[in-house]
């Protein structure tokens, strides 16, 4: 899928658009320096009606607020903010419920807006409330952090979480599109960037082994943000993900590749309240897991899980498993909306660029849990 190109080509796109193919339901994904102060311009051509609500966490307002409002009243349209505490902890179903009073305070008819304004949680908590609001408003997507411009933005995926695991109340719901400023990235903080990096790793993995090379070299200049070589990360990955995505819409069967190292990762995330790690962290280290469960039911040689961990470990991300216990960790994945007919699958690399998912039994799940602890 991707070419190999020197670092040093400084002549990425000004604009990159991708399109997620679902028919009438389609949509573009836009790739853009400095979109931030044009969204307006991309909404008006939907001539929809004037009211506009953007859906933020007080963080992002402070960074990006006034140039989105701006953009939006350009074009006529009648913006008003919707500021959300931050933090995975606000995405459940309290705070949906919190848009929807808004909504209906101010009577939004169907032609309203949603903008979704942030990171994940963000998108995901705006994109419910706009798939049940009067059930169905348009929505766009304007992610501004790293792992939801490569993954969270594009698909559909709508939903909260709940005490009992991750995302499990939520809905298939695809925005009208979605806006990429990829200078937004330079106002994260260093984790926050790093966390988005495993989803990046994640494409390598499942689906293109000349990217993962291609992170594989060009890992520093991904950490500084060089605008080239970032461009091209932010570009592949959309491009991965869109074509999945396309593929399989509601993860009937392709889009299933999508969950690599999200079994261990969602169940890491429950067990810690949200709190203890980033979502991208804790698919790292879902990553790595999953690499030594292939190695174990002999589906890849030990070479894929080294290469794995290795950029994982470059990346500054974690690779071992807390110390916690097994039986904890697979109630969790119990929970997890990947069981089927009561047994945990898993996205496993039998090569770099290329995954099964298959059905675990819970002793070879538990070994390998117990081989990933720190000094194992």
């Amino acid at each position: 899928m991707t070419t190999d190109r020197d670092v040093t080509d400084r002549t990425s796109p000004v604009c990159d658009r991708i399109c997620v193919d679902l028919g009438d339901r389609g949509y573009e994904v836009v790739i853009r320096e400095g979109l931030l102060d044009h969204v307006g311009e991309f909404l008006a051509p939907f001539k929809l009606g004037p009211d506009t609500v953007i859906v933020t966490n007080a963080v992002v307002k402070r960074y990006y607020g006034t140039r989105v409002v701006r953009s939006l009243s350009a074009v006529g349209l009648q913006p008003t903010v919707l500021a959300l505490p931050d933090g995975e902890r606000t995405k459940s179903l309290r705070w949906v419920a919190k848009i929807l009073n808004e909504l209906l305070r101010h009577r939004y008819e169907r032609k309203a807006w949603l903008v979704a304004l942030g990171g994940g949680v963000i998108g995901d908590l705006a994109g419910f409330a706009a798939s049940v609001y009067l059930r169905g408003v348009p929505f766009v997507q304007v992610p501004t952090t790293l792992v939801a411009q490569v993954d969270s933005s594009i698909g559909g995926k709508t939903g909260v979480n709940h005490r009992l695991g991750k995302n499990l109340i939520g809905t298939f719901y695809q925005p009208k599109l979605v806006l990429i400023d990829p200078g937004a990235l330079r106002t994260l903080p260093p984790r926050e960037y790093r966390a988005g990096l495993a989803e990046v790793i994640k494409y390598g993995v499942i689906t293109d082994a000349e990217f993962f090379e291609f992170l594989e070299r060009n890992m520093d200049p991904i950490l500084k943000l060089d605008p080239a070589v970032l461009h091209r990360v932010i570009q592949t990955s959309c491009a991965i993900k869109a074509a999945v995505v396309s593929q399989d819409e509601q993860e009937g069967d392709r889009r299933r590749i999508l969950n690599f190292g999200h079994t261990v990762g969602h169940a890491l995330e429950t067990l810690g309240g949200y709190r203890r790690y980033k979502h991208g962290e804790a698919v790292a280290i879902g990553m790595v897991v999953a690499a030594r469960l292939a190695e174990r039911l002999g589906l890849a040689d030990a070479t894929v899980g080294t290469r794995i961990r290795a950029l994982v470990e470059r990346t500054g991300l974690p690779a071992d498993l807390p110390p916690r216990s097994a039986s904890a960790l697979i109630r969790a994945m119990r929970q997890d909306k990947k069981v089927q007919d009561r047994r945990i699958h898993f996205v496993l690399p039998d090569r770099i660029g290329h995954v099964l998912v298959r059905p675990v039994e819970e002793p070879e799940i538990r070994q390998v849990l117990i081989a990933t602890k720190p000094g194992a």
